[in-house]
């Protein structure tokens, strides 16, 4: 055998060797907190906690755009940067099993006024006294994934500079994902999250909560987080696949 062959069919043994040995896995979930968080203003008050939830159920509080454009910059681009691969989402999201699957926590009517969810994805927590659904998830698509991954944004109001009840807020987009291997173990869990560049007012303490105001302040904060992100995920899970 030529030497040229012989490298040619080493490169091809080596390229499928590789192939074979990449981890699969299944992204479970993916959604958007509706509910903006206010911690960071202090104690909320009677008014500010009803202005919260006013906004959440405003039909202008449209934040499926935002959310669209995080998961297509994650299954387009994010994907790319991780070692392993992930399951196409009809494989997942149009299972049987995924389809019949009651989650731990499973949402209430009131309470799934709380999120939104992208495509056919299901709303199921992980966490703290999430196992039950996490070992679930990992034994159902065990025989196609060597994981599971749940991934979620949330948006919150972060207090600037001011005197007094006077004051700039921003909105701090944060997102969560965590990987679990196919018994159910936690692989990585973390979160990132970025301020908005965009800033809004707070008066006698209470922010002004009209959705022409928060929504660019929501999309401004998921762009400078997505710009963050492309940077550093690629280092943040460079040890996942010895661990799946």
């Amino acid at each position: 055998m030529k030497k040229s062959s012989f490298f040619v069919l080493l490169l091809m043994l080596v390229t499928q060797f590789s192939m074979a040995q990449k981890k699969k896995v299944a992204v479970v979930t993916f959604y958007a907190n509706k509910v903006v968080g206010f911690s960071d203003l202090g104690i909320g008050s009677e008014e500010l906690i009803k202005e919260i939830f006013n906004l959440r159920d405003n039909p202008d509080f449209n934040l499926t755009p935002i959310l669209n454009k995080y998961h297509d910059t994650f299954f387009n681009e994010y994907a790319k940067e991780l070692p392993f691969e992930l399951l196409s989402e009809n494989e997942v999201c149009e299972s049987e099993g995924y389809a019949q699957f009651q989650p731990k926590y499973d949402l209430k009517k009131y309470e799934a006024r709380d999120y939104l969810l992208f495509g056919k994805y299901k709303y199921i927590y992980e966490g703290f006294m999430g196992q039950a659904n996490e070992i679930a998830m990992a034994k159902l698509f065990a025989e196609k994934a060597d994981g599971v991954m749940f991934v979620s944004i949330n948006f919150d109001l972060m207090k600037g500079f001011g005197v007094g009840g006077t004051a700039t807020v921003k909105v701090r987009a944060t997102t969560r994902l965590a990987l679990y291997d196919k018994q159910g173990n936690k692989v990585f869990a973390f979160s990132e999250g970025v301020n908005s560049m965009k800033t809004g007012v707070m008066i006698k303490g209470i922010p002004v909560l009209s959705p022409e105001k928060i929504l660019p302040m929501c999309d401004s904060a998921l762009t400078e987080l997505m710009g963050d992100l492309s940077k550093r995920i690629a280092k943040i899970v460079k040890k996942t696949a010895i661990k799946l």
